[in-house]
């Protein structure tokens, strides 16, 4: 009897040996698929992020189908790898691609007798297959023939590439979650750092994760992660990569992250945008003219830009300090008296249009300056938040080559993606400029004289024009009504240049809005964005060039070979005459020195040579301050969404007041950086004699006795149409008086 069932046992033992090698045959002439060949297995690529750097090196963000970035064997700290090995694959150095002890537990154990706890047994080589090439299924017959073709594809995998290689390539394919591939790209998420700066700690955590990369996550379960850890740290014990002291050392240590995820709120998300669209671009030319094709996607190109990442981090920390600050002035003016009554009706109106109940309660991200918190709040609320959020732009750019430096979006890419850079708003007084220079286009002098007598026009429906202050009479030079901003003088200058001069600089220079031929255009009454007013006044800056500005200097592929590098000059277009030019940036000096933009020197304390103007719209709606010299220019505008939500005062909402500081306390930072100071600081070009002389003369002539006598009898209302036949049909006032030399001379 015995014997009978020694023999039944044979047989089936035989049986079923006979039907694994039949099996394992089956699987090896690929009955269950194809079995990637040793060429196929050399030439695998991995889709890689293609990484974005500004113009000193620091990486500012990806792009991606999937996040990932490669690595080398030789960027790995030792002791990664050892937490590595130990905890996935402890004889990883001793076998072929197959642990033959691990399939005998796999056999027994989990397939035999279904105990899933008792792991997969695969090698760190099998896992890599997985992570290469996915799985398939194959119904009943799933875990069996994945695992063998596995199994033989992973020796071949062995004979293609060295131990070393394996591991390499492997933690460029694992997945950390959150969209993430890769030890670098995880490294730089969750600690803001390389692979090769990763602490054993560090390493360990992320490590642990390929067990649950959810589960595990170190940000959303940190007490999951620590334990996780410690399992590591047991396994490198066991295995000899740490002693027991050593061991209970670590243990004892919190979980500390640097998260920095730059898909979602990177230094320069809104700058990535245009970059991409610039890349695109590139690509694409590369493409049509030699033939070669890259994915930004998936190729893992590297590009630099022309971002500098220390001027840009000092102009987002000026956003951090100064406008944290203003938003609680504002978001304080709002919660009483006529503007809490002001915004409740706007509230009421936007519930009403969109047919929304004022009860409901939803958990939203809300952005403060303080930090994104997640919270429930209702829909009145949420729209009194949204209303009454201070939004801003800024741009740097060097006005000789066309390279973007600093380029602020907003307040918030993840929670305000709109970007204000581009955003077209009132642009007040800081439209002047363009109306002198295109006076100095048509020949009239700085030393010109402008009335400043105050007029109502009666077919704009009795608008009448006054200046900021409110005060009138007498006349201002060129140089003195746009130091000084003065408004009745800018009004007075528009009749004598004309519509037609006006319209077509402000058309070469590059701004896209109609304009408007009403008196109030003098006053900048056009919309354009932050980036068109940096190119006007780039155009200033450089001696009277249009030039086109970019983000991109060089695009290596993954190999590091250069496929495109910026060689030529920028793209520029003479659009005024260099005398405009540099009459222009002697008068914007002294709106810095003089007039409405002093506070950036009294109280950012900033020395170096600068041109520039303020702007405040009608009613404090939107704030603006440009700033130049030869080799730098920064604009920045600051205003709520809705123009009829802002300050109730220049004393908050002015230029001077909201807009200048972003730039004066990005200067201040750039003024202590010997690098930024040097490249970035320049003065701007003494004028010759000639033009010296057009600037001589008294910024203001007040009213004399035949002036007063004549205004006794002037009738103060008139009509656009009347004001510019007035204008032909005379001789400019500044003229007489410059013939009979009434101006100062040195």
């Amino acid at each position: 009897m015995g014997f009978k069932i020694g023999k039944w046992i044979a047989i089936i033992l035989i049986g079923v040996i006979a039907s694994a090698c039949l099996f394992v045959l089956a699987v090896n002439f690929e009955i269950f698929g194809h079995l990637y060949s040793q060429k196929e297995l050399k030439s695998f690529k991995n889709e890689t992020a293609t990484r974005v750097f500004s113009s000193d090196g620091e990486i500012i963000g990806q792009y991606f189908a999937t996040n990932r970035t490669n690595v080398t064997f030789d960027q790995l700290p030792d002791y990664l790898v050892n937490a590595l090995v130990a905890t996935e694959d402890a004889r990883y150095f001793e076998h072929k691609g197959v642990d033959s002890r691990s399939l005998i537990r796999v056999l027994i154990k989990t397939i035999l007798l279904n105990k899933k706890s008792a792991g997969g047994g695969s090698t760190i080589t099998q896992q890599l297959l997985k992570n290469m090439y996915g799985r398939k299924s194959f119904g009943p017959l799933t875990i069996v023939v994945n695992k063998t073709k596995e199994a033989l594809i992973a020796q071949r995998l062995e004979e293609v590439y060295t131990k070393e290689e394996i591991l390499a390539l492997y933690l460029n394919t694992v997945p950390f979650g959150e969209n993430v591939y890769g030890i670098e790209s995880a490294s730089r998420l969750f600690y803001n750092k390389s692979v090769q700066d990763l602490t054993l700690d560090e390493s360990a955590v992320l490590v642990g994760m390929l067990k649950a990369n959810t589960f595990y996550n170190p940000r959303l379960y940190p007490s999951h992660a620590k334990s996780r850890r410690n399992v590591v740290f047991k396994q490198m014990v066991k295995y000899g990569y740490l002693s027991e002291r050593e061991k209970e050392s670590l243990s004892l240590l919190a979980i500390k992250l640097d998260y920095a995820n730059l898909a979602s709120s990177g230094p320069a998300n809104y700058f990535l945008v245009q970059v991409k669209n610039e890349l695109s671009s590139i690509l694409e030319n590369i493409k049509k003219t030699t033939g070669n094709s890259w994915d930004y996607r998936t190729d893992g190109l590297q590009v630099e830009t022309t971002l500098n990442s220390e001027m840009h981090g000092y102009a987002l920390e000026a956003f951090r300090v100064h406008l944290g600050k203003m938003q609680k002035l504002l978001r304080k003016q709002y919660e009483s008296g006529s503007s809490n009554a002001e915004i409740k009706r706007m509230i009421r109106d936007v519930i009403n249009q969109k047919g929304l109940s004022i009860k409901t309660v939803s958990k939203q991200e809300i952005f403060s300056w303080d930090g994104i918190y997640s919270d429930s709040i209702s829909v009145a609320d949420s729209i009194r938040l949204a209303l009454t959020t201070l939004q801003a732009g800024f741009l740097a750019v060097n006005p000789n080559s066309g390279e973007i430096l600093s380029w602020v979006g907003g307040i918030d890419f993840r929670t305000q993606p709109y970007d204000q850079v581009l955003a077209k708003r009132q642009l007040a007084s800081t439209f002047k400029p363009v109306l002198y220079a295109a006076a100095l286009e048509k020949g009239i002098s700085p030393c010109d004289y402008l009335s400043n007598t105050a007029r109502v026009f009666t077919d704009q429906g009795n608008w009448k024009v006054s200046n900021y202050d409110h005060s009138e009479g007498g006349e201002y030079s060129l140089n003195g009504a746009l130091m000084l901003s003065k408004n009745i003088p800018a009004v007075d200058l528009l009749f004598k240049v004309g519509f037609d001069e006006v319209d077509y600089l402000w058309r070469k220079m590059g701004f896209s809005v109609n304009l408007e031929y009403v008196p109030a255009m003098a006053l900048g009454i056009a919309d354009a964005s932050i980036y068109e007013l940096a190119m006007a006044y780039a155009s200033f800056a450089n001696g009277g060039n249009k030039i086109k500005f970019h983000c991109i200097n060089k695009v290596t592929d993954a190999r590091g070979n250069v496929i495109y590098e910026r060689m030529s000059l920028p793209e520029t277009e003479k659009i005024m005459a260099s005398r405009t030019a540099i009459l222009m940036n002697e008068m914007l000096q002294n709106a810095i020195n003089k007039g409405t933009g002093t506070a950036i020197r009294n109280t950012y304390g900033i020395t170096t040579q600068l041109a520039g103007k303020t702007g405040t719209s009608q009613n404090f709606g939107d704030a603006w301050f440009a700033a130049y010299n030869p080799n730098l220019v920064m604009v920045t505008r600051v205003g709520a969404s809705y123009r009829n939500v802002h300050f109730n005062s220049g004393r908050n909402g002015s230029g001077g007041r909201l807009a200048l500081p972003l730039v004066g306390l990005t200067l201040q930072k750039v003024a202590e950086s010997i690098v930024l100071q040097k490249t970035y600081s320049k003065n701007f070009p003494k004028p010759n004699k000639q033009l010296r002389l057009e600037l001589d003369c008294q910024n203001f002539e007040a009213d004399n006795t035949m002036d007063k006598i004549k205004g006794l009898f002037y009738k103060k209302s008139t009509t656009a149409e009347q004001s510019q036949k007035k204008q032909e049909s005379k001789k400019s006032r500044s003229e007489n008086k410059k013939r009979k030399g009434w101006f100062k001379k040195k």
